[in-house]
């Protein structure tokens, strides 16, 4: 999904959205969303293995939210420091680091949610529920 919001808003395929992490839509948000929805369908909400799911997608969340998106704002900081280094300085020449790790509250809340959705569609229509 994120392959293809990237080509509307850019107007450009950009390959590296297929395997990249960070920005909208937050793919790993959606996964452990998913997987846990999944869960809750097939083997019911009250189980241990969906509260093993539902806490794996928290701390996947949490880690995009918390760690991950200070961890990018980081790297915009540093990265604005070397280029502000003149050009004889010994890091003047390195490579950037990557500013697009994590991701905002909302980014991760509308993926919580998209995957619930189309979980239980999916699941209706193949008459699974």
């Amino acid at each position: 999904m994120k392959f293809f919001t990237s080509w509307y808003k850019e107007k450009r395929w950009d390959i590296s959205q297929l395997v990249g992490s960070g920005g909208m839509p937050s793919s790993h948000s959606s996964t452990v969303t998913a997987l846990a929805t999944a869960i809750g369908f097939q083997d019911g909400f009250g189980g241990s293995l969906f509260a093993t799911a539902s806490i794996l997608a928290c701390i996947v969340m949490f880690d995009a939210t918390g760690v991950r998106l200070h961890a990018g704002r980081q790297a915009e900081l540093l990265n604005q420091i070397v280029y502000e280094l003149p050009a004889e300085h010994p890091l003047a020449e390195t490579r950037p680091l990557r500013e697009l790790i994590g991701h905002t509250p909302p980014q991760v809340r509308f993926r919580g949610r998209l995957p619930t959705i189309i979980t239980r569609s999916t699941l209706l229509f193949l008459n699974i529920l």
